[in-house]
């Protein structure tokens, strides 16, 4: 099988409103021809809210933006430091459903994890990867004519004391981690660079 084509974008640090107009454009003008992409991203401080989220996770108002968008889950945390990679799939070319996407998307993170001497796992019931217990990576998707937008996040190397104003995901104390409180040095440009190639690897 000749797998579809994947363009890998580098987009640096960029303001999350116009990005998610990007996605949701992009995904509404694409046609049967028009090639996957893989947009690499940082973000500056902002909380996003997901479809059936409930504002009530939102514990204390820091000063960071609240913004309601179109995917699944609760509420998370995006900030300078953590790799955001977005997924522009068509999911119908592809051959396969969000749920082994979601799949293959958490195996991305735990073969990036393993190969710096970290054990990832995945919790039933919360998607996600986490390392004894506290999560290191966030999931959220929207499908829309069975292509996705959205995507994965990876803390790295930043401020984690925003995720202390929610409850992560949904779930009270939930505890997160990131790569440089695991003793791991990767930058976040190079974490990101290796995270982006092996996913278009198992995509």
């Amino acid at each position: 099988m000749v797998h579809p084509e994947l363009i890998l974008r580098r987009l640096g640090r960029v303001e999350y409103a116009p990005t998610l107009a990007a996605m949701q454009a992009f995904t509404a003008t694409r046609t049967p021809d028009t090639p996957d992409e893989l947009w690499l991203l940082e973000h500056p401080p902002v909380f996003t809210l997901g479809q059936a989220g409930k504002r009530e996770h939102v514990l204390q108002d820091i000063g960071i933006p609240v913004v309601p968008i179109d995917r699944g889950g609760q509420v998370t945390y995006h900030g300078p430091g953590q790799v955001v990679i977005y997924l522009l799939l068509d999911l119908k070319r592809r051959g396969y459903g969000v749920k082994e996407l979601v799949r293959r998307m958490e195996q991305a993170v735990i073969d990036l994890l393993a190969e710096v001497g970290i054990k990832g796992e995945r919790l039933a019931g919360a998607p996600g990867i986490y390392v004894d217990g506290a999560k290191i990576a966030a999931l959220g998707l929207r499908v829309k004519g069975g292509c996705t937008y959205h995507g994965l996040a990876l803390n790295v190397h930043m401020d984690l004391a925003p995720f202390r104003a929610i409850n992560p995901c949904g779930y009270a104390g939930m505890a997160v981690t990131q790569l440089r409180d695991l003793g791991c040095g990767l930058s976040p440009e190079v974490a990101g660079t290796r995270l982006q190639e092996g996913l278009r690897a198992l995509l």
